[in-house]
């Protein structure tokens, strides 16, 4: 019996540990074949979440321009470029707002989600949450 709520009471420790750590911070984003792309920094103003990429790491990317995105977003330099904006606290995740894809210039609905202390769940869709495509950010650890 002992043994029991001793395995419930580091169960419940760990729980609480993953959803005491924020979001915010810098997180590396990795392509298709699983080599790192970028590095974002997600942080928090007025209880919202937002995101931008601070740097492309492959050195054919450095530079590159938002040629696919529209409006006020055209040909900028996706290097410091606000990728994901307004989402809000909601449980265990943040939702509620936009995030941008500079490889295709498309405007997605999203949310994220911490899903192990230094791996960050990032949902992009478009209506429903069922019709997307899903990102993993692995948080850059000094």
């Amino acid at each position: 019996m002992k043994r029991i709520i001793l395995l419930f009471v580091f169960a419940l420790t760990g729980i609480l540990s993953i959803n005491a750590q924020s979001v915010t911070g810098k997180w590396y984003s990795v392509d298709e074949d699983g080599l790192k792309s970028s590095i974002i920094e997600v942080y928090q103003n007025n209880n919202k979440i937002y995101a931008k990429i601070l740097k492309l790491v492959k050195e054919e990317d450095k530079g590159k321009l938002c040629d696919k995105c529209e409006g006020d977003m055209y040909n900028k330099p996706i290097e410091g470029m606000e990728i994901l904006k307004g989402l809000s606290k909601d449980g265990d995740e943040w939702n509620g707002g936009k995030i941008l894809d500079p490889e295709n210039g498309s405007i997605y609905k999203c949310y994220i989600e911490l899903v192990e202390k230094n791996k960050l769940k990032i949902r992009g869709y478009i209506g429903f949450s069922l019709i997307g495509r899903t990102e993993y950010w692995f948080r850059v650890v000094n």
